[in-house]
């Protein structure tokens, strides 16, 4: 059974030079979770079971299966013995494009493009940023700063990706967690898509990869910051499409890959 916050307890044994101790631990929930869309099964996630409302808004959005929330008519979420079950009705006008272009997806916990069934589906055009945004580089040292504090799963469990909505001052709005980069992404995503905030940039626990700029880039957001490398594919899509790339961001420094103009 899952515990508090999307972990669960184990027990486990410690050797630390030489000497054994035993006791329990808290360890990051993953399950599979299904996305149905219309009665029709459309991908399989491995996941934490948190936020999953947010997490099928984010994803269908990201991934252009809605163009806004207002196409989302219902949720509702079902835990069986195998996994976890979350059933979308959408509007008629994206489910008949769905049908069109449905694909299999599969554990995509650590890859982007699975299922994609030739290039042109790979490698899509970049979505342009029309957002406005002035940061400095004193509030994205702010932002990071602040995250690891804000990390509760994480420091429980030192297992799961975190994605925060960073206000252009620095300060963390939004925070959502996933033992999966591009599902804590998602979730970020579905929850600012129902909400209304101020203009932001989002900072990121992982590399900065292909898929996590085109998502960014999908929902209007400016920058993305975050704490690993940055891809060679991701900087030319954010290049593309007008977002300003950041990585390597710890504390104390941070590189700037694309769209300078928006840092002072």
């Amino acid at each position: 059974m899952s515990g508090p916050g999307g972990s669960s307890p184990v027990s486990r044994l410690v050797w630390n030079a030489g000497e054994i101790t035993q006791g329990s631990d808290q360890v990051a929930t993953e399950t599979a979770v299904a996305l149905v869309y219309n009665g029709i099964s459309h991908v399989v996630m491995m996941a934490t079971p948190m936020d999953l409302e947010e997490f099928a808004l984010g994803f269908s959005l990201s991934e252009g299966i809605l163009q806004s929330a207002k196409q989302l008519l219902d949720v509702e979420i079902e835990t069986t013995d195998k996994g976890i079950e979350v059933a979308l009705t959408i509007a008629a006008e994206p489910f008949a494009k769905l049908k069109e272009k449905r694909r299999n997806l599969v554990g995509r916990t650590g890859c982007g493009l699975c299922g994609a069934e030739s290039l042109e589906q790979a490698i899509t055009k970049p979505a342009k940023v029309s957002a406005e945004l002035a940061v400095s580089h004193k509030a994205i040292q702010r932002a990071v700063s602040a995250l690891g504090s804000a990390q509760l799963l994480q420091r429980q469990t030192g297992a799961v990706h975190g994605a925060a909505y960073c206000s252009g001052e620095g300060e963390l709005l939004l925070l959502r967690e996933d033992v999966g980069r591009h599902n804590a992404l998602d979730k970020l995503l579905g929850a600012l898509a129902k909400t209304q905030q101020q203009p932001g940039f989002v900072l990121v626990t992982s590399r900065a990869s292909y898929e996590m700029v085109a998502k960014t880039a999908s929902a209007n957001i400016a920058l993305l910051a975050s704490v690993s490398a940055p891809t060679s594919l991701a900087i030319e899509l954010a290049e593309q499409s007008g977002l300003t790339l950041v990585g390597f961001t710890r504390t104390g420094r941070h590189v700037v890959y694309a769209g300078q103009q928006r840092i002072n």
